[in-house]
């Protein structure tokens, strides 16, 4: 069965007032996330903002980051960290997938390579 669009984490479909009423943050707060490169939202034909519910999770955490004293500068950064860490994750399960497919032993040096 085919999936439905609103199942889709990636699609746009909430307003920045929805969002506002729904995390109890000030519409403000919002496009300030987007000015600062924090959070960046697609954009309707009409040029409004439209975040997907993977954006909306993405605001709680900067709000609860907010709350504990971090600046948009240094939340920008935790993100752009986290998804490099994400990114390397992937790399290193790649890599060990690679290693498991050449069996026990791939990639170490030993008598067998004339040592």
């Amino acid at each position: 069965m085919p999936s439905l669009p609103f199942e889709d984490e990636d699609l746009p479909l909430f307003t920045v007032g929805q969002v506002s009423g729904m995390l109890e943050v000030q519409q403000a707060f919002l496009r300030r996330l987007d000015e600062f490169g924090v959070v960046r939202p697609s954009r309707s034909g009409g040029g409004q903002r439209r975040y997907s519910r993977r954006e909306i999770v993405t605001v709680q955490y900067v709000v609860q980051l907010t709350s504990e004293g971090m600046t948009l500068a240094a939340i920008r950064r935790v993100l752009e960290l986290e998804a490099q860490v994400r990114e390397l994750e992937l790399q290193v399960a790649e890599l060990q997938a690679q290693l498991r497919r050449y069996g026990p032993g791939a990639g170490e040096k030993g008598e067998a390579a004339g040592e």
